[in-house]
């Protein structure tokens, strides 16, 4: 069973710039703008998903029985003990919808560790690309609604609750249905008090990237966020 240890610092790759990159960029720089700002208004320490537990969880990766992706987090089997935290996007409490948000640390096979964030959205082909409040913490679907760069291709990873504590894994194409890999299951203990960025750009899980049009689009408000909150990246 493989467990998280210490800070890690992600690896770097060299990027190609193009149009599409270029625009993103010019995005991002607006975004992070844009974050910087609802921060300062706000004035809470994470503007997004202020409220929230970080837990111990243990996720049981089992493999699926569609055809290979080529990324070893979806296709092979495993046994990791994982830092999970569970949120609401704008911090209201239950019963008011909120968009329900699970980020998930999993540790890597060369040492290093990958973050999954999942956001509330629906299962279907074109609602797995749109927001979806849900009336209680812990319930209903969460997902990527930017799907991930695989070795053949592009996949979505998404979350179903069985119950609070229990959430059943699965990934799927574009436009396709879902193949279940994994479940998570969280200890029953109070949560940590733990201070935790988590960060999909820079720590990616085995055989999943970013697309280069979305890690320039987010990555500065990925760091707009940090540096308000006077955090180091870990």
């Amino acid at each position: 069973m493989r467990v998280i240890r210490g800070d890690q610092t992600p690896a770097t790759r060299p990027r190609r710039t193009g149009a599409g990159s270029l625009l993103a960029s010019g995005a991002g720089a607006v975004a992070g703008g844009a974050f910087a700002v609802v921060a300062r208004v706000r004035r809470a320490d994470k503007p997004l998903h202020p409220i929230g537990d970080v837990e111990i969880g243990r996720l049981l990766r089992h493999g699926h029985d569609a055809a290979p992706t080529g990324s070893a987090f979806l296709d092979e089997p495993g046994d990791d003990e994982v830092l999970v935290r569970r949120s609401r996007s704008v911090g209201l409490p239950d019963p008011w919808p909120d968009v329900n948000g699970l980020a998930v640390r999993v540790p890597r096979a060369d040492g290093g560790v990958g973050d999954l964030l999942l956001s509330g959205t629906g299962r279907g082909t074109i609602t797995r690309f749109v927001l979806a409040p849900q009336l209680r913490h812990g319930a209903g679907h969460v997902g990527t609604l930017v799907p991930y760069r695989s070795p053949t291709g592009a996949v979505h990873v998404g979350a179903r609750a069985v119950t609070p504590e229990h959430h059943v894994l699965a990934w799927a194409r574009p436009g396709e249905g879902w193949h279940d890999f994994a479940e998570l299951r969280l200890a029953d203990e109070p949560g940590l008090d733990l201070a935790i960025s988590f960060d999909a750009i820079l720590h990616a899980c085995e055989g999943l990237e970013p697309y280069d049009w979305y890690r320039r689009l987010r990555l500065p408000a990925y760091d707009a966020a940090r540096r308000l909150r006077g955090v180091r990246q870990v």
